[in-house]
């Protein structure tokens, strides 16, 4: 398969991430709520497309909840799950890989769906990664997925922001920057998927304080890997102050806080000739005049 140049992209740092979720692999099942709500959404999703996928490659296992609902559904015959931490590779459904969703090691045509629930927003080449993924699926075939969209952690986001300016003079990049759904369709389009749609939830979890949503990221492998982020422990009067902002502006009437996920849906096929396609211009057979029933005048 051909792999896209992606330049000087670099946002994320992968390294990390793999030792984050390596890390997490452990106790991951105290954290896994948010990626088996979603696995099961993909798997309702699925279920309203009648219709059998063969042979299937789940992207971003995880712990591997998705991959088992695609081997229930009628017409499975083989699963191969991947994810960038080996750990996690090996407890999920199916055959397992280690394998970058930056870098896919399969022919071109190899699988007749394709999934990926929670893992794509952290690749530094987003566009890439999809033209891969159109790629390893054979015509016809189905990609759904999941990531972030840019309303992810905005509380958080903005609750360090005023931290950090006041204490420490400056910001640096506490979450992660994430795609909004407009743009992820427009991407899925060129990446040279057909029938492309995105659409997004918004899931809120509520915490008893800043530090119990720290601990569920980092227990998600989800903390922050960006290039620029500040290196070394966090300044404790920043944290404090963060805790204290978010619990002054977002608190709940029971005190605990609120944390915005918003989860956005890819869906694409890969082209095939028997797909509908847009009409071309000027071939309607029926004006908009008869159907109104009005008579045709020049303006």
């Amino acid at each position: 398969m051909s792999q896209p140049d992606n330049g000087d992209i670099t946002v994320f740092d992968r390294l990390n991430l793999r030792r984050h979720r390596e890390r997490a692999v452990a106790e991951f099942a105290d954290h896994a709520f948010l990626v088996d709500e979603v696995a099961e959404r993909i798997a309702e999703r699925l279920d309203d497309i009648n219709r059998p996928f063969p042979n299937a490659l789940d992207l971003g296992s995880h712990h591997g909840p998705l991959g088992r609902a695609l081997q229930a559904r009628p017409g499975h015959q083989s699963l191969l799950s991947t994810d960038l931490a080996l750990g996690f590779a090996k407890q999920s459904a199916g055959h397992h890989l280690q394998a970058d969703e930056e870098f896919l090691p399969f022919a071109p045509q190899s699988f007749d769906l394709v999934t990926s629930a929670m893992s794509l927003h952290w690749v530094n080449d987003l566009p890439g990664a999809l033209v891969q993924i159109r790629q390893t699926l054979r015509p016809d075939g189905l990609f759904i997925g999941t990531l972030f969209g840019s309303e992810t952690l905005k509380e958080l986001r903005q609750a360090f922001l005023e931290a950090e300016t006041a204490i420490e003079g400056g910001v640096s990049p506490r979450v992660s920057p994430f795609t909004d759904v407009r743009l992820a369709g427009a991407l899925l389009q060129r990446a040279g998927f057909a029938l492309p749609v995105a659409d997004a939830d918004l899931v809120t979890v509520t915490y008893s304080d800043v530090f119990a949503l720290m601990r569920d990221l980092k227990g998600m492998g989800e903390s922050n890997v960006h290039v620029d982020r500040r290196r070394g422990f966090t300044n404790r009067r920043t944290i404090v102050a963060a805790a204290e902002a978010y619990h002054a502006t977002h608190a709940l009437p029971d005190g605990r806080i609120p944390a915005t996920f918003q989860i956005i849906y890819l869906t694409g096929w890969a082209p095939h000739e028997s797909q509908q396609k847009p009409l071309r211009p000027g071939s309607a057979k029926t004006r908009l005049a008869d159907v109104l029933g009005v008579k045709e005048g020049k303006l």
